[in-house]
């Protein structure tokens, strides 16, 4: 499985950076091929491309704040593949996130 992850805080510091990290080794956890833009302090990292979004089976949106760049994610979202959560969620309890995603 493919997914692709947008995380960003309203700090842009720790909760941005803990969720990547957090959905980064659940993926591992479970043979998933992952890529995580951050949009925190730094700005965007790790931006993902149109490509990368249309490649992949779920998106994870692990957002508290708005995110740039989201109408990239229409065509997912419309297609019910989007998972949209808090970053602190997703730091508690990546294994119960994932399955929800797995779910959609």
């Amino acid at each position: 499985m493919k997914i692709v992850a947008v995380t960003a805080c309203p700090t842009g510091i720790a909760h941005t950076y803990m969720a990547q990290e957090a959905i980064e080794k659940e993926a591992a956890k479970r043979g998933y091929q992952v890529m995580v833009e951050t949009q925190g302090s730094m700005g965007i990292e790790n931006e993902l491309e149109q490509e990368d979004v249309d490649d992949a089976d779920f998106v994870i949106l692990a957002v508290a704040i708005g995110i740039e760049g989201e109408e990239r994610f229409e065509e997912k979202d419309g297609e019910g593949k989007v998972f949209t959560v808090d970053p602190g969620e997703v730091i508690k309890h990546p294994s119960e996130v994932f399955d929800k995603v797995e779910k959609l």
